[in-house]
């Protein structure tokens, strides 16, 4: 029987929580931004760690998520290195950083079934 809540899914939670206070307050890349953690995965050998991440902003050009994802890259070694001296782990794992389309994709589905609403009162 497969435990609820596995090793890899508690570290992955630990470390989003963590690195969502590092970037907001210890991250000072413009390029960076209002960015939020939405979900961290982590590989069962915990080498490697793909956080996705999501903007603030209403307005985004694929040219700002890059840019957002090159600064966050850049700063991985520095956020590896922070993360290690509030968790207590024996590895740290690699951050690898991607772009969570998710919340834009709720916002798009949200404004269809508004229209959809509409247009069924508009036809009664």
């Amino acid at each position: 029987m497969a435990r609820e809540f596995s090793r890899t899914n508690r570290i992955g939670e630990l470390i989003m929580r963590e690195l969502a206070q590092m970037i907001q307050h210890e991250v000072s890349d413009p390029r960076v931004g209002m960015v939020t953690v939405s979900h961290v995965d982590v590989t069962s050998d915990m080498k490697y760690a793909k956080v996705y991440v999501t903007r603030l902003t209403t307005t985004e050009s694929e040219q700002d998520i890059k840019e957002c994802l090159q600064g966050l890259s850049h700063a991985a070694g520095f956020l590896r290195r922070r993360l290690a001296g509030r968790v207590e782990l024996r590895n740290i794992p690699e951050l690898r950083f991607h772009y969570d389309k998710s919340l834009e994709h709720g916002f798009h589905m949200d404004e269809l079934i508004a229209k959809a609403n509409t247009d069924l009162a508009t036809d009664d």
